[in-house]
C-alpha cells in the first residue's frame, strides 16, 4: 500500500486547493454540510454530480473531479465530464492523489 491510498479525497481536496491558490488560480468548491437528520448533502440546484473543484487562470478554466485512490466516478460525474469536454476552452480532469505531479506542471 501506497501513501497515496492513504490520502482521503477531503485531504486531498483541500492539498489542491492550496496548491491552486499558491499559483494564483480562483478556486471554487461546495462543500457538504449536515442536516438536521444527520445526513451529508451539498447545497446546490439542478443536476448532481457537478465538479469538485472550478479553476480560473490568467486565460484558462479548469473543472476537476477529485478522487481518493479507491474513489470512482458515479454515472451523473461522468455525464458532467463527457458534456464540459465538449466544451472548447475548457480543461477538465480526473485527479487522484498519485496524479500530484501531474497536478502541479498543470497548475504551475
Amino acid at each position: 500500500m501506497s501513501l497515496y491510498d492513504q490520502i482521503s479525497e477531503s485531504a486531498f481536496t483541500a492539498q489542491v486547493i492550496r496548491m491552486a491558490q499558491v499559483f494564483k488560480w480562483r478556486v471554487a468548491h461546495f462543500r457538504p454540510g449536515m442536516t438536521k437528520r444527520g445526513r451529508w448533502v451539498t447545497a446546490m440546484s439542478g443536476n448532481i454530480g457537478f465538479f469538485d473543484l472550478v479553476l480560473i487562470g490568467k486565460s484558462r478554466t479548469i473543472f476537476a473531479e477529485l478522487k481518493s485512490a479507491k474513489g470512482k466516478l458515479t454515472e451523473d460525474q461522468k455525464e458532467w465530464i463527457a458534456r464540459a469536454r465538449e466544451c472548447p476552452g475548457v480543461e477538465t480532469y480526473v485527479w487522484y492523489p498519485k496524479d500530484i505531479e501531474m497536478i502541479e506542471s498543470i497548475l504551475r
